[in-house]
C-alpha cells in the first residue's frame, strides 16, 4: 500500500471511531482502549517494530472495524487532518527543530495560527485518537500526554550511539560523519521539543513502562515484549475499572 492509501485508509478508520457513538471518550470507564505509544532514538528501531506490532495487535486486540493504525511519520499529518489545517503547516511543527524564525514570519503575515495554538491542537488530536485505541503512536511525546488513559503501554526505544550510525549509514548510504551529525541533531531537537513543551526528559525511565535496547534484544522479540505489556496492561486495567 502507498504511503498516501496507508494515510487515506487510516484517516478513514479514525474518522469512523471518532464519530461512532460507541467510540466516543466519554463512553464507560469500564471499557478499556488499548494503544501504545513508541517513543525513540534516532534509528534505534521503532518504525520495524511498529510494522511488526500491527498484524500481531489486530490478530489478538483487534475487533471488526477496529483494525490498529501505526502512527509513525504520518502522525502530525493525521492530527492535522483531523482539525481540517493544511498540510503544509506541518514544516512548522518538526519535532527533531524548531525553525522559530519561520514560524514568527509565518504568524505576522498570518500564514498560519500561533505554534502554540497548533501544538495544542495536535496534542488534543493526539488524546482524542487514543481514546478511541487500537493505535500506536510513534514519538511527539504520546506517552506524556496519554498517562492518564488506562489501556496505554510506554515504550522507549534505545541503541547505542555506534550501532544507530551504522544503521542510518546503511539507510541513507551517507559517510559515518554525517550519520553521527544527523544523530546528534535529531537527538537533541527531541530533547528540547519534550523540555519547551512538556518541562520533561525524553530519556527520563520513569516515565515509560517498558525501556529496550535495540542493541541487545532483535525487532521481533522486542515486538514480543511489548505484546505481553500490552495485554497486561489491558488485564489490569479492565480488572481495576471493574472493582
Amino acid at each position: 500500500m502507498s504511503t498516501h492509501a496507508h494515510l487515506e485508509s487510516g484517516m478513514a478508520i479514525l474518522k469512523a471511531r471518532l464519530t461512532s457513538p460507541g467510540e466516543a471518550p466519554s463512553s464507560s470507564p469500564a471499557i478499556v482502549r488499548p494503544f501504545i505509544t513508541l517513543s525513540r532514538e534516532v534509528c534505534a528501531g521503532a518504525t520495524t517494530i511498529g510494522g511488526l506490532l500491527i498484524p500481531r495487535l489486530n490478530a489478538e486486540f483487534g475487533e471488526e472495524g477496529q483494525d490498529w493504525v501505526l502512527m509513525d511519520r504520518d502522525l502530525l499529518t493525521y492530527a492535522l487532518a483531523h482539525h481540517e489545517l493544511p498540510q503544509q503547516l506541518a514544516r512548522f511543527l518538526p519535532e527533531d527543530k524548531i525553525s522559530e524564525i519561520d514560524s514568527l514570519i509565518g504568524e505576522i503575515m498570518g500564514l498560519h495560527p500561533s505554534i502554540w495554538s497548533l501544538e495544542q491542537q495536535v496534542a488534543q488530536a493526539i488524546v482524542q485518537f487514543a481514546h478511541v485505541g487500537h493505535l500506536v503512536f510513534v514519538g511527539r511525546a504520546g506517552h506524556l500526554l496519554t498517562q492518564s488513559l488506562p489501556g496505554g503501554f510506554h515504550v522507549r526505544l534505545v541503541a547505542s550511539k555506534e550501532i544507530r550510525v551504522r544503521r542510518m549509514m546503511g539507510e541513507h548510504g551517507i559517510t559515518a560523519h554525517e550519520a553521527e551529525a544527523e544523530i546528534d541533531r535529531t537527538d537533541l531537537g527531541r530533547r528540547r521539543f519534550m523540555r519547551s513543551h512538556f518541562a520533561k526528559d525524553i530519556d527520563d525511565p520513569h516515565t515509560y513502562d517498558l525501556v529496550i535496547n535495540t542493541d541487545r534484544i532483535c525487532p521481533e522479540t522486542a515486538a514480543s515484549i511489548v505484546i505481553e505489556g500490552l495485554r497486561n496492561r489491558v488485564r489490569t486495567s479492565a480488572g481495576a475499572a471493574h472493582r
